[in-house]
């Protein structure tokens, strides 16, 4: 907590003012309190603080117009709003405006010290510049900009952030990127898929569960949700989770605390949620796929995670960053021909940045001499199947790949090297490709 930390206190009922003056003094804070939204923006106009707490429904204006205006006058600032019981639609629309938090009446005054701890560390704590950070997105493109401008203004937010965008964007690293940019970030971030956990064991990994529960808890397990306590917790692919555990979700995320499997008590935590989806959750919300009270309660921040077909010009700059890694992982220099690059450049990548990663590493694996080549780089290209419409570029190539790859080492019953040369690449290039492929005799 900083010494002498200073709370701007807005609500028009001297009970309730008085009630919140005296909690946050006893926690060693200075504090000044405003009856309505004049006097609040007269003292902010005179004087910096470093938390601001105010009541939804002032007598001449509203909770979120003062959000709007310290957004506009001191965005450094953060504001938690007070709304009335149940009212999760005016809090939602708070944060979307701005707000650092809300807390619902009857207030608790435990879980108000805790919010204004948090947000008070949030205003001591600087942003950490997107170049310095450990996970950087790269690219100078007019979408990537506007992407770290959008970070860069809700990262210091509680509020829960949905993640949209088709598989390789980098939707992880958008996520760990507003956690290494929030207050949250010396504390843990903690990612998990949803679609990789089995449905038996859904609410054990996510909430934890006491020795003796259910066969198999041999020991008690805290769970995904405390193990992130302080920190973030993402969520990926979250359009795979059951309606039943949604509904489980949506409850935890509301009231911020969770019962273990097994356990008797609930147990508060402190988790910002991060949400990831390359499925229109939308869509599925309109198909009954998705519960749309928790599709909303997620969706406070939209963030879209752009293609890569729709930032040309960070292609190269990726690639480049890409090959630099391998490099100092292989002990290798790897370079781009410019024909390469131009090739790169024309290419529609269907898979995104995961694709150009996966490319580039084989690529480095093919070369003799660092120079990658179009040749080395292997591009699908754009075919009709009529067989198989359904097959990807990517499928349909690989497909072709192995076929033409079986056929040679057949032919020579399996001798590797004598398949190379009928192939016209070198045994290095050939086991490699077989490696990927899965391709071995007893196919």
């Amino acid at each position: 907590m900083t010494d002498q930390a200073s709370v701007l206190v807005i609500d028009d009922e001297p009970d309730i003012r008085e009630l919140l003056e005296i909690t946050l003094l006893r926690m060693g804070l200075q504090v000044e309190c405003a009856p309505d939204y004049t006097s609040a923006t007269r003292l902010l106009q005179t004087r910096d603080f470093d938390f601001c707490l105010t009541d939804m429904k002032l007598p001449d204006g509203d909770g979120i117009s003062l959000v709007e205006y310290i957004q506009q006058h001191q965005p450094e600032l953060p504001v938690a709003v007070i709304t009335a019981h149940g009212n999760m639609e005016l809090a939602i629309e708070a944060m979307k405006a701005g707000a650092y938090d809300f807390v619902s009446k009857p207030v608790s005054l435990e879980k108000l010290r805790q919010l204004v701890e948090r947000g008070i560390q949030t205003s001591a704590s600087p942003a950490e510049p997107v170049e310095q950070s450990l996970y950087q997105i790269i690219g100078e493109s007019e979408k990537i900009r506007s992407l770290h401008q959008t970070i860069q203004k809700f990262a210091r937010s509680q509020a829960p952030v949905l993640i949209e965008g088709e598989s390789g964007t980098g939707k992880e690293l958008i996520a760990r990127q507003i956690h290494a940019q929030s207050a949250r970030a010396i504390a843990p971030f903690i990612a998990v898929n949803c679609g990789a956990i089995p449905t038996e064991l859904m609410e054990s990994e996510l909430f934890g569960h006491v020795k003796g529960s259910f066969s198999g808890a041999i020991s008690d397990n805290p769970g995904l949700f405390k193990s992130a306590d302080g920190g973030t917790l993402f969520l990926d692919e979250i359009a795979d989770l059951p309606l039943a555990m949604q509904v489980k979700l949506l409850r935890v995320i509301q009231e911020k605390s969770v019962r273990a499997v097994g356990a008797q008590q609930e147990q508060s935590i402190d988790v910002r949620i991060i949400s990831a989806s390359h499925k229109d959750l939308a869509q599925l919300v309109t198909e009954g796929h998705f519960r749309q009270d928790l599709y909303y309660r997620i969706n406070v921040i939209d963030i879209k995670a752009p293609p890569l077909r729709e930032r040309g010009e960070d292609i190269i700059l990726i690639a480049r960053f890409i090959l630099q890694k391998l490099s100092q992982e292989n002990a290798s220099a790897y370079q781009l021909t410019d024909e390469a690059a131009e090739a790169l450049r024309a290419y529609h990548f269907p898979g995104n940045v995961r694709e150009l990663e996966n490319i580039l590493q084989r690529a480095c694996a093919l070369t003799d001499n660092g120079q990658i080549t179009r040749q080395d780089l292997n591009l699908p290209e754009i075919q009709n199947n009529a067989e198989n419409p359904s097959l990807t570029l990517i499928d349909k190539t690989t497909e072709l790949e192995a076929e033409e790859l079986e056929k040679a080492l057949q032919q020579t019953r399996w001798n590797q090297s004598a398949a190379a040369r009928q192939l016209g690449i070198t045994l290095r290039q050939l086991r490699y490709r077989c490696e990927k492929l899965g391709l071995t005799k007893n196919r």
